[in-house]
């Protein structure tokens, strides 16, 4: 009991010891004896609630999220955040309506200070960005039309491939009839040797089964799938015992007569049960004799047409190796590996078959197309050059020529292999667009015109060519004209940039600079890097009195190019229009060493050296100017001027009496006299 007694009064004391520690640290952390914790929110929330008042939203935000932090529960602190988040929101929703406005407001003073005829400030000369030339393809929304745009741009991408591709079959179409009509007639010969060595009973009875499949070939070719499928049941009927190569041979005959049906009308009614009945005996034919070559390629084309890639390329290789001389398999092979991307291995197969058959056009076309996806453009050229060898009226053989030969720089040859297309294609819209940009190229607007205008006859809605076409009728002067293609050629794919800056350049070239403006801002959204539309849109901001807008456009414009001419030349008239003299200088000089013969640049640079403070600079510049262009009446009288600010009043009353005596209808001729008064 004592023991117990002791035991529980060594516990009560701890407690009350513990008990004393923790109230002094409270006494002492809430200075003596308030409510310190409570203090310290109050004050913060008082503070977050100041911060909020005075628009610094994320001060208040950092306070209010320490006391969440210690106190996730604390309802005035949620209630105050959620204030916050909502008023930076608005604040910030603000701003950007602001800044729109602010654009707006910009756009309508700019255009509306174009429309009066504002002069240009500061008496620069801004360069007028000239046209592209002709080719040989919120966020949110700029996002979604890009996509859209692409995706278009991929189908129309996809069909002109299938078009080219069907113009190649086409074209290849009768030497590969030839080619199917020799392997035939090998198939037919070494069949009817094989027969020579066989007993007269069976070759009675092997004669019978030839001339049922004959007898079925001719039905097919009626399109009576009926009666066909009568003679081939009866040939099958009737097989010699024990002659299972013979029986696979028939089996395969029938399926490729079969698959020639389905290849004529594949989506037809009969097309579909030709295809079944071509599998089928294709594949019985495969069991019967595996080293038959024919029925896999029967396959093997099959699965081509379907675009089954894979199967056809293993049934294509297969045939390949059972008959290796064969080169119409290497050929297929080939065109398999081709569409489906995997371009060595087409190169090794076309480079087989041309092996197998040097003078096979159609082997060396895709042989061309193939090395020329492999960046190979020289052996490309030359296995074009092959197939137009063999087969002179190769029309698409003589566009891929001319394709090649534009890339490499041959304008000349280019144009002579294109028009050699269109003399046995004259109707090929390819080869028309392909025509009018090298003409273009050439400095022949007019017959790019005429090729341009033949191509838009067959497809009057594609994005390129009326593109093209405004650019031709941009350089041909005729802006009416312009305008309308441009006009559809940006309809037809709004997220081209290229398309929307012509289409700014016909509008004003036609005066609508409303329009101008509209197309050149569009064409600066639709592609941040893209310089041109930054040039003309920073020009008219200049020339009409708004240097910070046209600065901040060329500037962008300068970190892309920062040595072309118009962005420099433009830039230096933007600092002399707001007399930052130094920067002035600097890009009028980079302009000057592209364009070192420019005299309007020289002048323009004299006055900003004038403006600097470097008079010496000024009259060696005037100098330059007037050694060239000695008729430079505005040089002549800024070089008196300088010389008289100089001292050198001599020099001053040569210069300016010598302008009087020239050109006494000088426009300045006032000023002139007022000054020579003065020396």
């Amino acid at each position: 009991m004592d023991k117990k007694k002791v035991f529980i009064g060594v516990g009560a004391g701890v407690v009350v010891v513990v008990l004393l520690i923790i109230g002094a640290f409270l006494f002492f952390r809430r200075g003596g004896g308030g409510d310190a914790v409570s203090d310290s929110r109050t004050n913060t929330l008082s503070l977050a609630r100041e911060y909020i008042q005075q628009g610094e939203y994320q001060r208040a935000l950092d306070l209010l999220d320490r006391l969440l932090i210690d106190n996730s529960s604390d309802i005035d602190a949620r209630s105050l955040r959620d204030e916050a988040i909502l008023a930076s929101r608005g604040a910030r929703d603000a701003a950007e309506q602001r800044a729109r406005e602010q654009e707006a407001l910009n756009r309508e003073a700019l255009t509306s200070a174009v429309s009066a005829g504002a002069a240009a400030s500061g008496g620069s000369n801004a360069a007028v960005q000239q046209p592209p030339q002709v080719r040989t393809p919120s966020a949110e929304e700029i996002a979604a039309q890009r996509r859209a745009e692409e995706e278009r741009q991929r189908v129309q991408e996809e069909n002109r491939i299938r078009q080219e591709e069907a113009a190649a079959a086409r074209a290849a179409a009768e030497a590969e009839r030839r080619a199917a009509a020799e392997a035939e007639a090998a198939r037919v010969k070494a069949q009817e040797e094989e027969l020579a060595r066989k007993s007269r009973e069976i070759q009675n009875q092997m004669r019978v089964v030839n001339d049922l499949i004959s007898q079925g070939k001719t039905a097919l070719e009626r399109n009576d799938l009926s009666g066909a499928s009568s003679s081939f049941g009866e040939a099958l009927s009737r097989l010699p015992p024990g002659e299972a190569r013979f029986e696979a041979q028939k089996y395969a005959e029938i399926a490729d007569a079969y698959y020639d049906t389905y290849s004529t009308a594949p989506d037809s009614e009969a097309g579909q049960a030709a295809v079944k009945e071509a599998i089928s005996h294709a594949r019985t034919a495969i069991q019967k004799d595996p080293s038959q070559a024919l029925p896999h390629y029967t396959l093997g084309k099959i699965n081509r047409d379907l675009r089954q890639w894979d199967n056809a390329i293993t049934e294509l290789k297969e045939a390949v190796r059972l008959d290796p001389g064969n080169y119409l398999y290497s050929f297929d092979l080939g065109r398999v590996y081709f569409n489906s991307r995997k371009y060595a291995d087409a190169r090794q197969a076309f480079e087989t078959t041309t092996h197998l058959k040097s003078d096979f056009a159609p082997a060396w076309y895709n042989l061309g197309g193939t090395l020329r996806v492999l960046g190979r453009q020289d052996e490309a050229l030359a296995a074009y050059r092959r197939a137009v060898g063999i087969t002179p009226d190769y029309a698409v053989a003589h566009r891929e020529i001319g394709r090649i030969l534009y890339a490499k720089g041959d304008t000349k040859g280019a144009i002579d292999s294109f028009g050699k297309a269109l003399q046995y294609a004259p109707s090929d819209v390819a080869s028309l667009r392909e025509m009018g940009a090298a003409l273009s190229a050439s400095g022949d607007y007019a017959g790019a015109e005429s090729y341009f205008g033949r191509a838009l006859q067959a497809a009057p809605d594609d994005g390129q060519t009326n593109y093209n076409m405004a650019v031709v009728k941009l350089a041909l002067e005729k802006p009416a004209d312009a305008l309308t293609y441009a006009k559809k050629a940006a309809d037809s794919a709004p997220s081209n940039a290229s398309f929307q800056y012509t289409l700014g350049l016909a509008c004003e070239e036609n005066g609508d600079i409303d329009g101008a403006i509209s197309s050149y801002t569009r064409a600066v959204s639709l592609d941040k890097a893209y310089v041109r539309p930054r040039i003309n849109l920073g020009r008219l901001y200049l020339e009409n009195g708004f240097p910070d807008q046209a600065l901040a456009l060329l500037t962008e414009a300068y970190s892309a190019e920062p040595n072309s001419f118009e962005v420099n030349n433009n830039l230096g008239a933007a600092y002399a229009s707001k007399e930052e003299w130094a920067k002035s200088v600097q890009h009028y000089e980079k302009a000057l060493s592209v364009d070192s013969g420019n005299a309007t640049v020289r002048v323009n640079l004299a006055r900003a050296y004038v403006g600097a403070g470097n008079l010496n600079a000024a009259r060696d510049a005037y100098l330059a100017v007037i050694k060239v262009a000695p008729n430079n009446w505005d040089a002549i009288l800024e070089l008196g001027k300088t010389y008289a600010s100089l001292g050198d009043h001599t020099s001053a009353k040569k210069y300016l009496s010598d302008l009087l005596t020239r050109n006494p209808d000088y426009s300045r001729k006032a000023e002139a006299e007022r000054i020579l008064g003065g020396l």
